[in-house]
């Protein structure tokens, strides 16, 4: 479903990606671990158009997405929750989650099926966004990813800032996700979350990836040295 062979990636001259090898298959959870400004954020932001490829490919579905702008992207199937928080502030909540491509009303049930997932959410449909919490921001943002039904989610951080009993419904909402055959690549420091519910993982540091392999495989003394020491 998504390929990125021999990637790079810059920053004007800053080179942040350095020759990333990477698979996402239908119905697959992928992770990609590592400490802040391990390059997980500016991996997402490739892939979507957002960071200029300096050399290698991106392929979705054996389309080459390097020739194609930001844009466009998404209309190919592929969604995202992005670090941060992503919301347009002076939007209702009801409004933001109606700004998807085929522009489901609030009577429609995966709509209500979303908001269902976040009763914070469904309580504030007409509040103004930017009103919001930090964690109420990340559910609206992770609702509205929801209705999009795309064939491959790029996840960045999303359990940032969300209580346990919220933890639960992402990861929950993680598994709906693989059982519909959708990809999903889940960039994440909770090593813990990610370990548990992934197929692969692929841990990242200074923009190289130092190790791979199913969970059950990976050392636990080389992850602990990759994510609180580093790698020269």
């Amino acid at each position: 479903m998504l390929k990125l062979e021999n990637l790079a990636a810059s920053y004007g001259s800053r080179l942040v990606l350095q020759g990333i090898n990477l698979e996402v298959w239908p119905g697959e959870v992928v992770g990609i671990l590592g400490r802040n400004g391990a390059g997980k954020t500016t991996a997402i932001k490739t892939i979507l158009g957002l960071v200029p490829i300096k050399s290698g490919r991106v392929c979705f579905e054996n389309q080459d997405l390097a020739s194609m702008t930001p844009h466009h992207i998404p209309r190919l199937g592929i969604g995202v929750v992005p670090q941060g928080n992503r919301i347009f502030p002076n939007l209702t909540v009801q409004e933001n989650l109606q700004l998807i491509p085929d522009k489901t009303s609030a009577d429609d049930e995966r709509f209500r099926h979303a908001i269902e997932r976040f009763p914070q959410i469904r309580e504030r449909l007409h509040q103004r966004a930017g009103t919001l919490s930090g964690g109420e921001q990340q559910m609206l943002s992770i609702a509205r990813a929801q209705l999009m039904n795309s064939k491959l989610m790029l996840l960045d951080e999303p359990l940032e800032g969300l209580m346990p009993s919220l933890i639960v419904e992402v990861e929950r909402w993680i598994g709906e996700l693989r059982a519909r055959s959708a990809g999903v690549l889940w960039a994440e420091q909770r090593t813990e979350s990610a370990i548990r519910l992934c197929d692969r993982i692929y841990v990242l540091n200074q923009g190289r990836v130092v190790c791979e392999g199913i969970p059950s495989s990976l050392n636990k003394s080389d992850l602990k040295r990759h994510f609180g020491l580093g790698v020269q």
